[in-house]
């Protein structure tokens, strides 16, 4: 395994389709293989412990803090109405258009919002990078982005009814704040005390720390010329509140012990987190017949158009989005899946014990040539087990 993955990841780097590559793979027992190719920031080769911008992976570190409310503690109801935790997602409404001057017409949702729907991106709560009406609302309001760290960040209106369909966007960072109501510690002292510590994911935190400040990679955008060059992004530090959307740093092992912990049904080196009943029910299908639909780039300088595995059966279970059908070669049906916006990909599968994790930070996210290198390294993947 550990020559074909490794050419699969330095090949790609000497294409240029990434910068740098740090790639893993696991079971229910540790990590089967690791690799990592190209410099993660100028004069730093790219390890094991390179630290990364996790950005949208931080979304299933989030849901798992709900679900451990709902699961061992009994303290929260998937089906409640998130108004009814946070009074102040009562004034939510819904867009309708705009009026000839330009000013958004907003209505009250025919269905109040639950905590399922924030889960699952059924909510309404849509993101600017794929959502060109959002983008006119931000742009007339002077709305600011979720991921500018003001509260304020949290004021999208709803795109749409409560549990109409699927698009991708903001819900975990109310989740976060759900999780907060209920619990009554900050987010951050949450995940920390019952994710991080538990699960010896050390190098995973809010903030870039001491320690991890000379081992964090730089950030690097395509250009038109395709080649790529250095871009400053970052989550906001010590901002008003931590999105659980986007807010996390952490490396790839860390990462793989949160990913073990699944596939050892809700537990990892004796350590419970979930139940395995509850863990069960959480990764089944949770929005029924509704479709995880193509989200349609309004920002190409950040994101390509996103779907993965298209044409094929897909829904979201409380943390994940999941694949429902097998994919010859790839990931088995109930295989569970979700990537961060600056390329940090993951996926589990269940039924063949098996965990893969590929990470870079690049722009745009699930560009063409990236996905190219995923597909190459999953397949890589499936292939070397079998032998």
């Amino acid at each position: 395994m550990m020559r074909e993955l490794y050419d699969v990841i330095q090949t790609a780097v000497e294409r240029q389709d990434v910068p740098f590559a740090v790639a893993m793979v696991g079971d229910r027992g540790g990590v089967r293989w690791s690799g990592s190719a190209g410099e993660a920031r100028p004069g730093m080769a790219a390890a094991s412990d390179t630290i990364f911008r996790i950005y949208s992976m931080t979304k299933a570190v989030g849901s798992t803090a709900a679900m451990i409310l709902m699961d061992r503690r009994g303290k929260l109801d998937p089906d409640t109405p998130v108004a009814e935790i946070l009074p102040e997602f009562v004034n939510k409404q819904v867009l309708e258009g705009f009026d000839a001057e330009g000013k958004p017409l907003m209505r009250p949702p025919r269905k109040q919002a639950t905590v399922r729907h924030l889960a699952t991106h059924t909510s309404g709560l849509t993101y600017e990078y794929w959502n060109l009406e959002l983008q006119r609302y931000m742009e007339s309001t002077g709305q600011p982005s979720i991921v500018s760290g003001l509260r304020e960040g949290l004021d999208y209106p709803l795109m749409f009814d409560p549990g109409d369909r699927w698009e991708y966007g903001i819900g975990i960072d109310w989740l976060g704040q759900v999780v907060e109501k209920v619990d009554g510690r900050a987010i951050d002292d949450f995940c920390h005390d019952e994710l991080f510590q538990p699960l010896g994911m050390q190098d995973t935190r809010f903030e870039v720390e001491p320690d991890m400040a000379p081992r964090l990679s730089s950030v690097r955008m395509r250009g038109e010329d395709g080649l790529f060059a250095n871009f400053e992004l970052a989550p906001p530090s010590r901002p008003a509140f931590y999105g659980m959307g986007h807010a996390l740093y952490s490396t790839a092992p860390d990462y793989m012990r949160f990913l073990r912990m699944y596939l050892n049904k809700g537990q990892l080196d004796g350590h419970r987190i979930l139940s395995e009943a509850g863990l069960s029910r959480l990764l089944t299908n949770q929005i029924g017949d509704t479709s995880t639909a193509l989200l349609k780039t309004a920002a190409p300088s950040i994101t390509a158009d996103a779907e993965f595995f298209p044409g094929r059966k897909k829904s979201h279970s409380m943390g994940f989005q999941r694949i429902d059908e097998d994919v010859p070669g790839m990931r088995s049906a109930g295989s569970q899946f979700w990537a961060g916006v600056c390329n940090t990909h993951f996926w589990f599968d269940p039924k063949k014990d098996v965990i893969g994790i590929i990470m870079t930070q690049t722009l745009p996210f699930v560009e063409p040539r990236f996905m190219g290198l995923y597909e190459t390294f999953e397949r890589g993947v499936y292939r070397t087990l079998a032998k």
